[in-house]
């Protein structure tokens, strides 16, 4: 580690490393200083001038965001002149600055607006009239306001060097500058909506949220996107009970700042027209309206009816339903239905990677290692379409530590912009392309390596074969789908092992076995849409649970309208094994959370004399469940925890492994319902290449 050198601010010594900018130094002694150009991570542009500093020796005021500190500096901050030189620039910025408060939506979070406050710019010695040009709508989610645009260029940071992307950039010179997009008088981009969040004034202002609410009549609560398989925060703002916006300012997540389109805008399928809020039973051919009280005895009896029967029950699970919902299902459907009849949609092969790995220890990378690691390979998966955390990560990780990426995939993808080296390889020969870089890769000093669901069974032992024989430290992820795919294999929804992927000694059927067999007395379908294109399956009948009128619930005998990630509480792992904390945002009437209806159902069977609450589980969870003796407290507080495989972890022999293949603006059934993922020009066609 280098040695640290020492200067003074504001009459405070402070230690920073060699290359530190005198406003990031300033932070650690807990000074400050303002801007509006500079961002953290991003290069810098040294354009608004509010960042002025005295240093003692120094003829003039200086740029402390350009600044490198240096031995035995003295800066001063808060001196008459730099404040008089800050309330000038303020009063410059104001010039052609509109002044609508009261209607602009960054109204109480607006950068400038603080600055005005804080040094008084009340009075202009500029009278020239100003200019006033109409508001633009580049998609959707963005709209722009050029009179209101202080030209920091944060947005065009962000976009290109954050994103990848580059759809915004700057046109004409001078008075006459301004924001644009990529697309003439339109963006073709991720729709992440970042420049909007980033923008310090109301230039750039979002299309779910413009002039719906004030940011202080809101509440904001913290919770984990109900989509990818990422594991991001996002805090939605919730006004009278409706979701109106979601953004992570606070950067208290893993994934720090960072939200894409989902995160940010998709927050609005809790309150679609087509939501379920009664139960609905098939009488006569069709779906009739019942109330819960009928449709819980309807599924009762049904139940009660196969298990004095001893005929078989199937039990098909969800990615999108919390740990202690599935730990909870399949309990219910092991303990008390006895059955292993028990499966969920597949992305990724989880239990292969755990059997591959069992017995070792810092084995599996974070989200952290992403950004940290020295080189990064990525195998059979298109990141920034579908794990856009895991290619931010990678991608800061390039700009910031000069890592070094490696690609192996069967077309282009965004991280061969900046690979070392891209191989492109035919579907199914992911594996050979590795011995291309073995050589390369074995000069690193670490890797982490990444793969989806083109190496999956013996393939996944393999590449770890192939890990070990580069003979340096290598850390794996494997890639899955949805927000809690992660999780349904890690609580044992598979056939053939249980909760921590400890084997079974009578392996039960897979899901599409169930689908396809004649003999099941009941089909539960919980948060799932498997019979996508597919006629009822033959067993004799068909309970759902979920938010929508989908496709299999059509079908149903009974559908039990079920609770979003949004509307409970619990706990969701990531893609890489983080557990972290799920929050109730809203209520919706007339929905169960999944929990609720297991619950509801155990007490009627006399399986149990109470319902649970998630708590109850979740302590549950830590007793029983290799790999997931969590610090209980600390998740309660919201830190996120890892989790690893258990030393005897064993592989799934049976079932299909298979990505939705997802996009940007796509996530299974839950994607179709939310509003803005179909508005967008990329949305729903083929794959973009941004």
């Amino acid at each position: 580690m280098p040695e640290l050198i020492r200067l003074t601010i504001d009459g405070r010594s402070v230690e920073v490393e060699p290359g530190t900018l005198v406003i990031e130094a300033a932070r650690r002694v807990g000074v400050k200083i303002p801007s509006f150009c500079y961002y953290e991570g991003l290069s810098l542009a040294g354009a608004c001038r509010m960042c002025l500093v005295e240093v003692e020796k120094m003829p003039k005021l200086q740029t402390a965001c350009t600044l490198v500190a240096t031995p035995g500096m003295v800066v001063r901050t808060d001196t008459p002149q730099v404040a008089e030189a800050r309330r000038a620039m303020v009063e410059f910025l104001l010039t052609n600055h509109p002044l609508d408060c009261p209607v602009c939506d960054k109204g109480g979070e607006c950068e400038l607006q603080d600055m005005a406050f804080r040094y008084g710019a009340a009075e202009s010695r500029y009278l020239e009239a100003k200019h006033h040009v109409p508001e633009q709508q580049w998609s959707p989610v963005v709209f722009y306001d050029r009179p209101r645009c202080i030209l920091c260029y944060r947005c065009v940071r962000v976009c290109d060097e954050g994103m990848g992307v580059g759809a915004l950039g700057v046109v004409n010179r001078g008075g006459r500058s301004e924001i644009a997009p990529n697309r003439g008088d339109h963006l073709e981009c991720d729709e992440c909506g970042a420049c909007i969040d980033i923008c310090p004034v109301g230039a750039l202002t979002s299309g779910m949220y413009r002039y719906q609410t004030r940011p202080w009549e809101m509440n904001h609560v913290g919770t984990i996107c109900a989509f990818c398989a990422d594991g991001c925060k996002t805090t939605l703002g919730v006004y009278h009970d409706r979701i109106m916006r979601g953004n992570n300012r606070d950067r208290s997540g893993l994934n720090g700042e960072f939200l894409c389109i989902k995160g940010r805008y998709a927050a609005d399928f809790p309150h679609h027209p087509a939501r379920l809020s009664r139960p609905l039973v098939r009488q006569d051919g069709e779906l009739r309206p019942a109330s819960w009280l009928e449709a819980l005895s309807l599924v009762e009896a049904r139940l009660r009816e196969a298990l004095a029967a001893g005929s078989p029950i199937g039990v098909i699970g969800s990615n999108h339903t919390t740990n202690e919902e599935n730990y909870f299902l399949q309990k219910f459907a092991r303990q008390w239905l006895k059955t292993n009849h028990l499966d969920h949609q597949r992305t990724g092969d989880v239990p292969a990677l755990a059997s591959a790995l069992a017995g070792r220890e810092g084995t599996l990378a974070s989200t952290e290692d992403l950004y940290t690691a020295r080189a990064v390979l990525v195998v059979g998966a298109d990141l920034a379409q579908q794990h856009p955390l895991l290619s931010w990560q990678i991608r800061a990780n390039w700009r910031h530590h000069r890592a070094r990426i490696y690609v192996v995939t069967t077309g282009p993808v965004r991280e061969d912009r900046y690979a070392a080296r891209s191989v492109r390889v035919e579907p199914g020969g992911e594996l050979e392309g590795l011995l291309a870089l073995a050589e390369a890769l074995r000069a690193e000093p670490d890797l982490v390596i990444l793969f989806g669901d083109a190496i999956q069974g013996e393939d996944v032992a393999r590449l770890v074969a192939f890990g070990d024989s580069l003979g340096i430290p290598v850390k794996y992820v494997c890639l899955v789908d949805y927000a809690n795919s992660r999780g349904a294999a890690d609580m044992g929804l598979l056939p053939d092992l249980g909760p921590g992927y400890q084997p079974l000694e009578r392996p039960g059927m897979t899901l599409e076995e169930m689908l396809e067999c004649p003999d099941l007395a009941v089909l539960w379908v919980v948060g799932a849409n498997p019979l996508i294109g597919r006629q009822r399956p033959p067993s004799r009948f068909l309970l759902v649970q979920d938010l929508f009128l989908t496709e299999t619930a059509r079908l149903a005998d009974v559908v039990l309208p079920a609770a979003s990630a949004y509307e409970k509480d619990g706990t969701v792992t990531n893609v890489c094994g983080e557990v972290q904390r799920l929050r109730k945002v809203v209520a919706v009437a007339g929905v169960k959370t999944d929990l609720e209806i297991f619950s509801l159902l155990a007490c009627r069977m006399g399986f149990q004399k109470d319902p649970v609450g998630w708590e109850t589980v979740l302590r549950e969870i830590a007793d029983a469940v290799p790999g997931y003796r969590l610090s209980v407290p600390a998740l309660l507080a919201g830190a996120p925890q890892r989790t690893h495989f258990a030393s005897q972890a064993s592989s799934s022999r049976r079932g299909k492994v298979r990505s939705a293949r997802d996009t940007l603006f796509t996530s299974g059934t839950l994607g179709r319902f939310a509003t803005i993922l179909s508005q967008v020009r990329e949305a729903p066609g083929a794959l973009y290449r941004g």
